[in-house]
C-alpha cells in the first residue's frame, strides 16, 4: 500500500541527497517495533524501532534495587561511568526516532518512509518498499 504523507504533516524539506540504486532519494527511514522485524535493510536507511526506550528503560531499572532512594544512587553512579553515557545516548536516540516519527504522521508498523513524503504501510522487506515507492513515483 503505497501512501503520500499530507502535506501537514511533513516535516522541514531533507536537503541532503543520497544515491541509492543510481536514484537520487533524500532520506529513507524504516520505522517498526520489536513485534514487527524487518528484511533486506539497505544500510544507508535509517532505522526508527518505536518501542527501544521502552526497552533501555526496562533494561535499565533491572539494574537497579528496589529501594527508591538507592535505586536514584545508583542510577547517579551508573550515569557517571562510560556505560552511563552510552545508554543516555542510546535514550537520546530512541527519543529522536519517536519524535521524527510522530513529526510525520506515522501511524502503523512497518512503514518504510521517503523523503519524509511517501510511505509503504506493512511491507517487513525494506528494499521491496523503497522500490514500490520509486515505481509509484516514476523512477
Amino acid at each position: 500500500m503505497f501512501n503520500k504523507i499530507p502535506p501537514s504533516w511533513r516535516a522541514i524539506p531533507v536537503l541532503a541527497v543520497a544515491l541509492t540504486a543510481g536514484i537520487a532519494q533524500a532520506e529513507t527511514w524504516a520505522v517498526t517495533d520489536a513485534a514487527h522485524p524487518l528484511t533486506a535493510v539497505p544500510a544507508d536507511v535509517r532505522v526508527i524501532k518505536l518501542d527501544d526506550q521502552q526497552r533501555i528503560e526496562e533494561q535499565l531499572s533491572k539494574k537497579l534495587p528496589p529501594n527508591p532512594h538507592q535505586a536514584a544512587l545508583a542510577a547517579r553512579q551508573l550515569m557517571g561511568t562510560p556505560a552511563g553515557a552510552e545508554l543516555i545516548q542510546e535514550m537520546v536516540v530512541a527519543q529522536q526516532g519517536n519524535a521524527d516519527a510522530w513529526s510525520i504522521g506515522v501511524s502503523k508498523v512497518p512503514a518504510v518512509v521517503v523523503d519524509r513524503r511517501y510511505v509503504v504501510y506493512g511491507q517487513p522487506d525494506v528494499t521491496a518498499a523503497i522500490q514500490a515507492i520509486n515505481r509509484a513515483r516514476g523512477r
